[in-house]
C-alpha cells in the first residue's frame, strides 16, 4: 500500500460540532459575516485612498486578502454542516480544501515576516521609505510568500495522495486537516508526520526568526531615538503587527506543535475555530483601531458617504418642492 493510493473510501464525513448546532450556526455565520466586510473594506479602503499606496498597506491588503480566502475555505462547509443531517464531503474534494488551507496558511506566515521587515524599513530608513522599498520589490515578496505557501502545500497533498484510506470515513473535525487525516489513514504515517513537523517547524522557525531580527533591530533604533515622543511614536507603529503576528502563531503553534499520542479532536476543532475565525475578524480592527492613518482614512470614507447621502436626500425634497425648516415640512411657494 505504500506504494501508492488504493483507497476504498471514496467520501469523508465531516462530524464538525454536534450539539447546539442552531446557536453555532448563529455565532459562527456572524463572525464569518464580520470577516468578509472587516477584511474586504479594508481592502477596498487601501486600493482607493491614495494616502494609503504605501508597502505597508499593499502589505495589508493581500494579509486581508488571505484572511478572507482562509476563512472561505473552511467556514462555508462548516454552515452547510450544521444544517444538514449529514456532512459529506467527496476524497477529491477533502484534498482540495487542505491544500488551498495549507497554501493560505503558509503564506500569511511568511507574509508576517515580510511586514515586520518593512516595519523594520520604515524606522530604520524613514526619509529613504519607499526607495529601500519599491513596489517592484513588494511584488516580489508578495510573490515569494505566496511561492512558499504553494510548495509546501504541494509537499503535504502529495504525502497525503500516496496513503491509503480503507474506512472508517469519519472525520470528527469540520474541515480536512492532517491530523485527523493521518489518523483515518489504513498506511503507515510516519514519513508524513516526519515532513510535517519539518516542514512546519522550518517555515515558523525561520518566519519567527525574521520578525524576532527585525524587531530587535527596530527596539535598537526606537532606543537611538531621544526624545520620549519619537520613541512612543516610533514603536506604536509596530504593536498592530506585533498583535497579529501574537495572534497567529499563537493559534498555529498550538495547532499544528501537539504531540500526536496527545492530540484530541476537541482541542483540535477548538484551536482551529481561533485560527480560521477569529484571528481573521480581529485583524481588521486591530489594524484600524492602532493605526492613525487608517482611522482618519476610514473616518473622512464614512463622512463622504454619509455627506453624499445627506446632499441626495436634500436634493430630492428640493425636486419635490419639500423643505424642512424646524422638523416641519412645507411646500415651496411655487406650490401655493
Amino acid at each position: 500500500m505504500a506504494g501508492g493510493n488504493h483507497s476504498s473510501v471514496t467520501e469523508f464525513v465531516l462530524l464538525g460540532f454536534t450539539d447546539l448546532q442552531e446557536l453555532l450556526f448563529g455565532i459562527f455565520l456572524l463572525m464569518y459575516i464580520t470577516v468578509l466586510v472587516g477584511n474586504l473594506g479594508m481592502i477596498v479602503l487601501i486600493r482607493t485612498n491614495s494616502q494609503l499606496q504605501v508597502p505597508m498597506y499593499f502589505f495589508l491588503s493581500h494579509l486581508s486578502f488571505l484572511d478572507v480566502c482562509c476563512s472561505s475555505s473552511t467556514v462555508p462547509k462548516l454552515l452547510s454542516g450544521l444544517l444538514a443531517e449529514r456532512n459529506v464531503i467527496s476524497f477529491n474534494g477533502c484534498i482540495t480544501q487542505f491544500f488551498f488551507f495549507v497554501v493560505l496558511g503558509t503564506t500569511e506566515a511568511v507574509l508576517l515576516a515580510v511586514m515586520a521587515y518593512d516595519r523594520y524599513v520604515a524606522i530604520h530608513e524613514p526619509l529613504h521609505y519607499l526607495v529601500a522599498m519599491p513596489r517592484g520589490v513588494c511584488v516580489q515578496l508578495v510573490v515569494g510568500s505566496y511561492a512558499a505557501g504553494s510548495l509546501n502545500a504541494l509537499v503535504h497533498t502529495v504525502g497525503l495522495l500516496r496513503l491509503s484510506f480503507c474506512g472508517p470515513n469519519l472525520i470528527n473535525h469540520f474541515y480536512c486537516e492532517m491530523p485527523p487525516l493521518l489518523l483515518l489513514s489504513c498506511s503507515d504515517t510516519r514519513l508524513n508526520k516526519v515532513v510535517m513537523v519539518i516542514c512546519v517547524g522550518f517555515i515558523i522557525t525561520i518566519s519567527v526568526l525574521a520578525i524576532v531580527v527585525s524587531y530587535t533591530c527596530i527596539l535598537l533604533t526606537i532606543w537611538s531615538i531621544r526624545s520620549a515622543e519619537g520613541r512612543h511614536k516610533a514603536f506604536s507603529t509596530c504593536t498592530s503587527h506585533l498583535m497579529a503576528v501574537a495572534l497567529f502563531y499563537g493559534s498555529a503553534a498550538f495547532l499544528y506543535f501537539h504531540p500526536f499520542s496527545r492530540y484530541t479532536d476537541d482541542q483540535g476543532k477548538t484551536a482551529s475555530i481561533f485560527y480560521t475565525m477569529v484571528t481573521p475578524m480581529l485583524n481588521p480592527f486591530i489594524y484600524s483601531l492602532r493605526n492613525k492613518e487608517v482611522r482618519s482614512t476610514l473616518r473622512r470614507a464614512m463622512n463622504k458617504v454619509f455627506c453624499g447621502y445627506s446632499h441626495r436626500s436634500r436634493s430630492n425634497q428640493t425636486k419635490a418642492g419639500i423643505t424642512c425648516h424646524g422638523g416641519v415640512s412645507r411646500r415651496n411657494k411655487a406650490d401655493t
